[in-house]
């Protein structure tokens, strides 16, 4: 990752005093200092049906600690930038985030390939970053991950578990819970994509299943009647793609158009009801697994999920809406004990990541806790296919990686 000088001294040389206009416009009640909350996701283009669920879900936390007055003083309000899913988009953000004073912490982003070129801009800064949906486990266990963890950055966290454990629920559902023997894997070349689909290649291939093929496609593709061809010829009983819902809807309907009756399984970046209203009948039985269990069966996320409805705010609340609701949750608590009296210290930022790594309480999402590497202790998945038209739970659980 290259930074410039100018950008790495001044990102050391900033303090977070906070804004004392007893008459901002932030919104909610009163509060004489605005504490700044960003928000980073794709919210136009691809992949923004679900960048939308997590800016929306981090409003409505906002909305809610403002609301009832849970820090004293303080205002907090949301400032949403959009990275197009672009890594070099998501710097240039994580760059102006780093640049307002009142931002004591970021939400986002959605894509583990936008976070890599983030990460660094954040941890200069000491400025606390919680992505509610970034799954690679290189992020907060480094690189060499498998082998050696080890931590980079202690400025990162999520609320979103890993895809070591994601592919490898994926890889035992698919070989004991449906009994596919033979699986062609697809991947979209990008860090979420490639490295989910690698943990479901070893994994199912330690179950006992065998990978008979694997392809690549681009991200923005939209012709892929050869790979079906492809694919329907290899003999696969089962296609498991390693991407986003925006090329996975395509495919699936050219693989069904192409004759081949066989289910797509992808991970949490296919898990949206677009996918099933772009490949409409073509994704009925098709698969993903998502982290967590179902947000509309948790008593807790009750009251986001009437407010998100009620509000009609756009975008796809069931992925990461909660996750981002948690993750703003866990900015504005440790906000809570660092702000004083509404005054706000020069070494705030410290102060927050110190104060997320601490977290602990129950979420609407679970219990919101971070371990070592900055991970979250809430290892559920769930297992969802498509039945008549919508996403339904079929298994949740924990991951066993053998």
């Amino acid at each position: 990752m290259i930074l410039t000088s100018v950008l790495t001294t001044g990102a050391l040389t900033l303090t977070a005093c906070g804004s004392r206009d007893k008459d901002n416009k932030g919104g909610g009640d009163g509060g004489n200092v605005t504490v700044t909350i960003g928000v980073d996701a794709p919210l136009t283009g691809q992949n923004s049906a679900t960048g939308l669920g997590i800016q929306y879900g981090a409003q409505i936390a906002v909305d809610d600690a403002n609301k009832n007055k849970t820090v004293p003083g303080v205002t907090f309000k949301i400032k949403a930038l959009d990275d197009k899913a672009i890594p070099a988009t998501g710097q240039q953000n994580a760059t102006q985030l780093v640049s307002d004073k009142n931002v004591l912490g970021v939400v986002g982003p959605l894509n583990s390939g936008v976070a890599t070129q983030m990460q660094q801009v954040f941890a200069t800064a000491n400025l606390v970053q919680i992505s509610p949906s970034n799954t690679a486990p290189e992020l907060t266990q480094g690189k060499n991950w498998q082998t050696s963890k080890s931590r980079a950055f202690k400025t990162y966290f999520r609320t979103a578990t890993t895809d070591a454990l994601q592919g490898a629920y994926a890889a035992d559902y698919a070989y004991n819970g449906i009994h596919k023997k033979k699986a062609f894997v697809v991947d979209d070349k990008q860090t979420y994509g490639a490295g989910l689909s690698k943990i479901f290649k070893e994994q199912f291939t330690k179950q006992g299943g065998k990978v008979i093929g694997t392809d690549h496609i681009n991200v923005g593709d939209r012709d892929f009647s050869t790979l079906a061809t492809k694919i329907k010829n290899s003999g696969a009983d089962l296609l498991y793609y390693g991407g986003q819902y925006d090329e996975s809807q395509v495919l699936t309907k050219q693989l069904k158009d192409a004759g081949a009756k066989i289910p797509l399984f992808g991970g949490d970046g296919m898990f949206t009801p677009t996918y099933i209203k772009t490949a409409g009948k073509a994704a009925e039985g098709d698969l993903v697994t998502s982290i967590g269990v179902p947000v509309d069966t948790l008593p807790a996320a009750k009251d986001f999920v009437a407010t998100y409805k009620a509000k009609k705010y756009p975008g796809d609340y069931g992925t990461y809406g909660s996750y981002a609701y948690d993750a703003t949750t866990a900015i504005i608590k440790a906000v809570a004990s660092v702000v004083k009296d509404g005054k706000i210290p020069d070494d705030a930022r410290a102060q927050v990541v110190d104060g997320v790594q601490k977290s602990s309480f129950d979420g609407i999402s679970g219990k919101i806790a971070f371990d070592e590497y900055g991970d979250t202790t809430n290892k559920q998945l769930t297992v969802y296919q498509v039945t008549k038209g919508a996403w339904k739970s079929v298994k949740s659980g924990v991951a066993n990686p053998k």
